[in-house]
């Protein structure tokens, strides 16, 4: 199975983006960063395809998950069998 293409779309004041950062960090996922709050193209793209501004939002290959923390993360991960179930440390 091929690595699936990972983007987080962050806000670097916002509580729930280090939670969704060590989520795939403890899984060894490779992930692109785009940080919404400093990067206006960033930003309008992360609207343009979820229709809101709320984030951490994150694109896993062509789905997203939207408003997220690491727990919803870890969870879509291992619902769709691209990480095991254990390890929640």
């Amino acid at each position: 199975m091929a690595a699936p293409r990972i983007k987080v779309y962050l806000k670097s004041f916002c509580p729930w983006s280090p939670g969704v950062r060590a989520a795939l960090d403890r899984q060894g996922l490779a992930y692109e960063v785009a940080e919404v709050s400093s990067d206006r193209a960033a930003f309008e793209e992360m609207v343009r395809q979820t229709g809101q501004s709320s984030a951490p939002c994150v694109r896993i290959d062509d789905e997203w998950l939207i408003d997220v923390g690491g727990d919803e993360v870890h969870a879509w991960l291992v619902r769709h069998g691209l990480v095991g179930g254990i390890d929640r440390a």
